[in-house]
């Protein structure tokens, strides 16, 4: 059984940085696709960082050069590292993965505001 649990959301002041984490089970993490995505209040969920097994990675225009993603193989693990936060980075952010048909975990929620 596939799971994704997120950790590390909370308030953050803008300007600020926040370490989201996923832990992925029943996955072969080294060859599945693992992405962040975001859904603001109000607003659809979009994709805001994406990482393949091959090492390709790709971000949404409005957090590039912000946040970073990255990846731990051995432990399974997938991070979003989020500098200079602005306000309209708030929102629930969602682990998701291609595997076997794709799967999401719960989310956790991030609130940038002073």
């Amino acid at each position: 059984q596939v799971q994704l649990v997120e950790s590390g959301g909370g308030l953050v002041q803008p300007g600020g940085s926040l370490r989201l984490s996923c832990k992925g089970v029943g996955i072969v993490f080294s060859r599945a696709t693992m992405a962040w995505y975001r859904q603001a209040p109000g607003k659809e969920r979009e994709l805001v960082a994406r990482s393949t097994s091959s090492g390709d990675i790709e971000y949404s225009d409005s957090v590039k050069g912000r946040f970073t993603i990255s990846r731990d193989n051995v432990y399974r693990m997938l991070y979003l590292q989020m500098d200079n936060v602005e306000p309209e980075d708030t929102g629930v952010y969602y682990c998701q993965t291609a595997w076997r048909g794709g799967h999401w975990g719960k989310g956790t929620l991030v609130t940038v505001s002073s």
